[in-house]
């Protein structure tokens, strides 16, 4: 028998059916993006339900056409004249470091946009299913911000430079692509999805191999030889290996004038678009992360976001987030405008 703690107008919808606890994030008009407020009630169930001998298993999803677009920038940007932002932060690091070493079995359903802080609720997990319908990047770069709530641990950990890549590009990578380079863990068509979600509230279990098997009957495998991000690895590894920023740049539009690469010029202007000061924080910050364990990596990214955040580093964030989000311009002025003006130290 079903117990249930729903408000439908609750931005977090929490449900316990028989062994199994399922998370919803409940956004939907807004992409499902992480308000304080979901921060807090992700935080009180998953604590809630480790604790219970009852909960066998725990599911996460989002409403709507999206799992997460990742942190309301909105929240930070209304909050900026205070430090309003240091409890939210805080939470929501606490909150990744816990997901990451959560003692229950997780299992994300991914379908649609997956992004930033968002994914941090779905790749720290040991099964995190996606569909055609999925769409993954780490746009942080891009508004000012960096690459945190723990990927700056998780990115330099994907095949070659591919981290680098994709947090200082904002390169959109589809299901099956999240599946070849390790973001995910089973891609199920987006018609399997409800049925296997079906099938998992049916589960007394919380053996891990029970688990993956129900999956496995939905899932279908990603063959190395599709076309996928990992077909574009070569170059990616020879451009993104650079030491600096400028480096990066300069290779990766130089490897653009090359036949099969045209894929690179639209990924390149994204690139030139972002803030430079921002992308050389996230750039440092996924270096090294390389030789970081998880808890360091939090504490490093914390004290980055809380300095980005206080305007102590830069006010690109709160530019970003106007450009993009407030006034909706796409202009931003990035101060300094170019990446050679931006300090190395």
């Amino acid at each position: 028998m079903a117990e249930e703690s729903l408000n439908a107008n609750e931005v977090v919808l929490a449900e316990e059916i028989g062994h199994v606890s399922v998370i919803t994030l409940n956004r939907p008009r807004q992409l499902n993006v992480i308000s304080s407020r979901v921060v807090e009630l992700v935080a009180k169930y998953l604590e809630k339900w480790e604790k219970d001998d009852d909960t066998k298993l725990v599911i996460f999803k989002g409403a709507g056409r999206a799992f997460s677009a990742g942190g309301d920038l909105k929240m930070f940007y209304a909050g900026r004249k205070d430090d309003f932002c240091l409890e939210v932060v805080y939470r929501m690091y606490w909150l990744c470091y816990h997901i990451h070493t959560y003692q229950k079995t997780m299992v994300a359903l991914v379908h649609g946009i997956v992004m930033g802080g968002g994914a941090a609720m779905t790749v720290p997990l040991k099964f995190s299913v996606v569909t055609e319908n999925t769409v993954f990047s780490m746009p942080e770069a891009s508004v000012g911000l960096h690459s945190d709530c723990s990927f700056s641990y998780i990115l330099p950990r994907l095949p070659g430079y591919l981290g680098e890549y994709l947090t200082l590009t904002n390169a959109r990578l589809s299901g099956k692509d999240m599946v070849a380079v390790g973001l995910a863990t089973h891609f199920v068509p987006s018609e399997k999805l409800k049925e296997l979600e079906n099938r998992l509230l049916s589960l007394n279990s919380a053996d891990e191999n029970t688990v993956s098997n129900v999956i496995e009957e939905f899932s279908i495998d990603v063959l190395p030889e599709e076309e996928t991000i990992l077909n574009k690895l070569q170059t990616i590894n020879k451009c993104f290996c650079k030491e600096s920023l400028e480096e990066i740049i300069e290779s990766f539009e130089a490897e653009g004038w090359n036949n099969g690469n045209e894929w690179i010029w639209p990924v390149l202007k994204v690139l030139k678009r972002a803030s430079p000061t921002g992308l050389k924080i996230t750039l440092r910050s996924i270096r090294e992360g390389r030789n970081q364990t998880l808890p360091e990596c939090l504490k490093k990214e914390f004290r980055l976001t809380m300095n980005l955040l206080r305007s102590v580093v830069s006010e690109d964030v709160y530019e970003g987030i106007r450009a993009f989000s407030i006034d909706k311009d796409n202009a931003p002025k990035w101060n300094p405008p170019t990446p050679g003006e931006v300090s190395n130290v």
